[in-house]
């Protein structure tokens, strides 16, 4: 039977792996490792998502670059620690997997379902050119009492409508996961490149 909590946490992805394995964590013997996935934009551009996988589900010892990968999970986040404060950390935890001849077409390249609760006021802003733009940031429940924090951005008609949202609405979100690089400036002289990932929304409802 599947945990019924974790239907309101659903990713599907395919891309290319582009990185090793490294050493995440334990848990109970079983080791938790870490691999990069390349996935195609519709734009052609890409994004590069971090995927978390057990050692129970594939060969950590080899290198899989350059194959086709195929998975379907949950998008998780934790604090980690850093610099006297706590940086959220986004991967998507794999459940499933498959090697693929090649990329599936469409949107089963990379698509998610979330539904969780808001946990701030949306942030609502226009670009330059007056492309609207609304950041969320959704709670999404797991069993056993935790909860991930999903950065999540709306564009246009959903951005307008999402302003309008207040703290603790009950939302579903339908979209896809991006990578977006960005600055971060640690002191005068160091400037540090970091990535972010969020969920690029294509259509949210509110939940009574």
């Amino acid at each position: 039977m599947v945990d019924k909590v974790i239907e309101n946490n659903q990713v599907i992805m395919a891309g290319e792996v582009v990185s090793e394995f490294a050493f995440s964590h334990e848990v109970f013997g079983e080791g938790f490792y870490m691999l990069e996935l390349s996935v195609k934009r519709l734009s052609e551009s890409y994004d590069v998502i971090p995927l978390m996988i057990s050692e129970r589900l594939i060969d950590v010892s080899q290198d899989y670059r350059g194959e086709m990968l195929q998975v379907a999970g949950q998008f998780r986040s934790y604090n980690r620690h850093e610099e006297k404060k706590n940086r959220l950390v986004l991967s998507v935890f794999v459940r499933e997997l498959s090697f693929v001849e090649e990329e599936p077409e469409g949107t089963k390249t990379n698509q998610i379902f979330l539904e969780g609760y808001l946990c701030k006021a949306p942030v609502y802003r226009k670009t330059p050119l007056g492309r609207e733009i609304a950041d969320l940031l959704l709670a999404v429940n797991r069993p056993y009492g935790k909860s991930d924090y999903i950065p999540c951005i709306c564009w246009g008609r959903n951005a307008r409508f999402a302003s309008g949202f207040q703290v603790g609405s009950h939302i579903e979100i339908w979209g896809r996961i991006q990578s977006r690089e960005y600055t971060k400036k640690l002191d005068e002289d160091t400037v540090e490149r970091r990535t972010a990932y969020e969920v690029s929304v294509s259509k949210l409802e509110v939940l009574e």
